[in-house]
């Protein structure tokens, strides 16, 4: 088994590529670790808010409506609508702007829908074991083929920061398939939109959510980590149909 690593700045982040595997240098890894980027700096261009050629930026000025946005802005749109309904209104799309004004702006479901985009570019490579991380939220999977007792196909494992004590890792989550994500104050502080009372939460903790999909798993952990018992209800009603998710709290009394 060899392993290699690949590093680009994408969404106003670090996004790190991981592959495992017999040759990680070859012709097909190099395409395909090239396509995940590709794919998320395509996204990139689409949803930023910082961009004002945007199509997400566009839309908010109101230059264009819905329908002449990519049509995966119309999908994100929806998305977010559904994570909003299923969090019983503890995650939203719409944030306040620089004025105070709520607008839209699906970015805290962006980076994990599109992190799960590239992941099924990499899915595809025989052989390979792969982890995806994209500023400290991360998916990892494996081939069909590879197998999970095999030194390929071994667990990744994930280190929790306690957000009390950053130079201390408060949990190790191994994971063979699969995503965790965590949002918190440590590492950006006050950054976490509640809908409910229209302020940022500032309180010193984190909440950590794992699952199949980044998208979700991200969503969890902001809904839960503003949302307090309201979003915990949710949470639970909600594993009916998403019974793989699983969630914790660092710095919670």
């Amino acid at each position: 088994m060899s392993a290699r690593a690949w590093v680009e700045h994408l969404m106003g982040m670090p996004v790190s590529i991981h592959v495992r595997c017999a040759d990680p240098r070859s012709p097909d890894v190099e395409k395909a670790v090239a396509a995940a980027y590709h794919e998320l700096a395509r996204l990139e261009e689409v949803f930023s808010t910082w961009r004002p050629e945007s199509h997400v930026s566009r839309l908010v000025r109101g230059d264009i409506p819905l329908s002449h946005c990519d049509p995966l802005v119309g999908e994100v749109a929806e998305l977010c609508a559904q994570a909003t309904e299923a969090t019983a209104g503890t995650f939203t799309a719409h944030l306040p702007d620089a004025t105070g004004q709520r607008v839209f702006n699906p970015t805290g479901l962006v980076k994990g829908w599109a992190v799960d985009r590239a992941g099924r570019i990499l899915a595809g490579l025989p052989g390979a074991a792969w982890c995806i991380n994209a500023g400290g939220d991360l998916l990892v999977g494996r081939h069909r083929y590879v197998r999970p007792e095999g030194e390929d196909g071994a667990p990744w494992r994930i280190g929790i920061e306690d957000p009390t004590d950053r130079s201390r890792i408060a949990r190790v989550v191994p994971i063979l398939e699969g995503a965790v994500a965590t949002s918190g104050t440590a590492a950006r502080g006050a950054h976490l939109f509640d809908p409910r009372s229209g302020t940022w939460v500032d309180r010193l903790a984190s909440v950590t959510v794992a699952g199949p999909e980044l998208m979700w798993a991200d969503i969890w952990a902001t809904a839960l980590f503003v949302g307090g018992a309201d979003a915990v209800r949710a949470f639970d009603r909600s594993l009916e149909a998403r019974p793989d998710y699983s969630w914790w709290g660092q710095g919670f009394d």
